[in-house]
Formats: C-alpha cells, structure tokens, sequence
C-alpha cells in the first residue's frame, strides 16, 4: 500500500524555520509532481508549492522568497524548508504526490497525514 508519511512541523516564533519531510513509502512504479498544501482554521486548503519529478517549481505568492521546495528522487522525498515564518503560515501542511503504482496506468493522487505548523508571535 502507498503512504506518505510528513515529518517536522511544530512551534515556532516568527522569523524562525522549519523543515518539513514527506516521504513516499510501498510498492510503486513512479512519481510525478509533488507538492505541499496547507489548510488553516476556517479556510480552504490551498497550494503552497510543488514541484515536478524533473525538478521544476511552482510557489504561492505568499511564500515566494521565503519557501524552498526540493525532492530526493533517490529516497521518494519532498521537502519544504520555510523561513522568515509568520504567524499567517499557521496551518496544517499536506504533502501530496502523483504516484503510478505499476507503468501502464495513469497515476493516481495521494495525501499524507498532515502535520502542524504553528508559528507564535
């Protein structure tokens, strides 16, 4: 069976970092894009960066310059390094991955868990 599993959130005071960690793990074929989202109290969840399997990104207006996402093709992970956090960046972040479990069909989308970012003022 194919899971994500994240790692890393936690606390953190404004203009702090973290990083976080997603790591595919099961029987697969491939991955295309990954990505993170996050979702905060009362909102929508909403993308916050992804990247293709050849290494291209794509960010959110509101964490252009501070987010960095990169991928270890090697060890099916998807990182997000976040710094100069805000309060706003509270949230639960979701990794998600475009996963084909054998060649000849079309891949399907998983989640992980969630974890949580809390970031005090």
């Amino acid at each position: 069976q194919v899971q994500l599993v994240e790692s890393g959130g936690g606390l953190v005071q404004a203009g702090g970092s973290l990083r976080l960690s997603c790591a595919a793990s099961g029987k697969f074929y491939s991955i295309n894009a990954m990505g993170w989202y996050r979702q905060a109290p009362g909102k929508q969840r909403e993308l916050v960066a992804d990247i293709t399997s050849g290494g291209s990104t794509n960010y959110a207006d509101s964490v252009k310059g501070r987010f960095t996402i990169s991928r270890d093709n090697a060890k099916n992970t998807v990182y997000l390094q976040m710094n100069s956090l805000k309060p706003e960046d509270t949230a639960v972040y979701y990794c998600n991955a475009e996963i084909r479990r054998i060649a000849i069909v079309y891949p399907d989308l998983y989640w992980g868990q969630g974890t949580q970012v809390t970031v005090s003022s």
